[in-house]
């Protein structure tokens, strides 16, 4: 049954098997910490360029979470009080409270098979105070941004993409981020472009915003003395970026090996009575910063994995629309039926690009085993 542990984070890996690695970013930290340039260093703006790239956009500003990404596209783009942004409720609970945080409504919309935004409701959500489509590229899967970008522009809306979870992914070949009018993305240390602590990337090719989004992330400082907005603090520090430019590199490497154990797993579990996999598309390269699926009596083959030795997660088994902060809006059980449903169903399996063929077939033949067919 191959190895003995199999761990859903992966952090503790990264220092182990990625040593040399690890000894060059102490190395790169001592360097910064010799010129004290911890605030807006030059390593930041080389890491925002190479983000940049991956990306297929021009810009790329370094933020100091993916919330704050989301926060300050709103507010860049004068969204707030009494408008109304569309979005899913199957996402971290982030993605709606930032709509919330810069005074707006998040009108949630039911969700797609794949846990995509459902294109067939978001019109239907759409009002005079709609300002904004937010779809959440959830798993790492962008497939539901073709829709909703035909739709904005259609009704001539923002399209803002919630690429926290989708760093590297792509539809028809065009990257995640790359779609709307600004892209967000978390470096949050689970990511799979991750730093050592909090961080957040947003991704434009408008450089009226890029350059808007720059000075509100400093106080909206245009030099070091003349401040030419109301502004907080949501700066990149130079450490994460030193950290950044190190990993990032690693990136091709890092979504070919979770692509590669996503595609076991729907091998070798697509036979089995109970277990029900994402829809998969040609055009679209998923990364799977989470390998979802929908199980029957998921409860308890959540405890029966972990008894022998598999973590696993649950993302997320709470819809937003059901959150306290949500209710009190007066969202309520079963305004939508597919996300909760699929709430009650899902199960996450470790697929970080660390784990070995032995331990994904460890995964694999429990779940077999859990549900009664042939171990392989």
């Amino acid at each position: 049954m191959g190895e003995a542990k199999v761990h859903y984070n992966y952090l503790d890996k990264q220092f182990k098997i990625g040593g040399p690695l690890v000894k060059q970013i102490l190395e790169d930290i001592e360097g910064l910490v010799k010129t004290g340039q911890f605030t807006l260093g030059p390593q930041v703006a080389e890491f925002e360029k190479e983000f940049a790239k991956i990306c297929g956009v021009k810009y790329a500003i370094g933020i100091n979470s993916g919330t704050d990404a989301l926060i300050l596209i709103l507010r860049a783009l004068g969204i707030g009080l009494g408008d109304e942004v569309i979005t899913q409720p199957n996402s971290f609970i982030a993605t709606a409270n930032a709509i919330r945080f810069v005074g707006a409504k998040p009108v949630f919309v039911d969700v797609t098979d794949d846990y995509m935004i459902n294109h067939l409701q978001i019109e239907k959500a759409v009002t005079s105070k709609t300002k904004a489509i937010l779809p959440v590229h959830l798993t790492g899967n962008p497939a539901g941004i073709v829709c909703a970008s035909e739709i904005a522009k259609r009704r001539n809306l923002f399209l803002i993409e919630d690429a926290c979870q989708a760093i590297d992914s792509s539809v028809n070949g065009k990257m995640a981020g790359s779609w709307g009018i600004a892209g967000a993305f978390s470096l949050h240390p689970l990511k799979n472009l991750n730093v050592w602590g909090d961080g957040g990337m947003v991704t434009t090719d408008d450089g009226e915003l890029a350059m808007k989004i720059t000075l509100m992330r400093n106080h909206g400082l245009e030099t070091r003395d003349d401040c030419v907005m109301v502004a907080g603090n949501c700066r990149l520090h130079t450490i994460q970026a030193v950290i950044g430019l190190r990993l990032i590199t690693d990136v091709p490497r890092i979504s070919s090996s979770r692509i590669m154990n996503a595609t076991m797993y729907s091998k070798y579990l697509a036979d089995v009575d109970g277990v029900k996999l994402p829809p998969r598309f040609a055009n679209v390269r998923q990364v799977y910063h989470t390998f979802v699926i929908q199980v029957k009596k998921r409860d308890e083959l959540q405890k029966f994995l972990e008894r022998n030795g598999v973590e696993v997660k649950v993302h997320y088994p709470i819809p937003i629309h059901l959150q306290k902060p949500y209710l009190e809006m007066g969202y309520k059980k079963g305004d939508f039926p597919d996300c909760e449903k699929q709430s009650e169903n899902i199960i996450s399996l470790p697929i970080h690009q660390y784990l070995s063929a032995s331990q994904i077939m460890k995964v694999i033949n429990l779940i077999r085993k859990f549900y009664g067919a042939k171990t392989v």
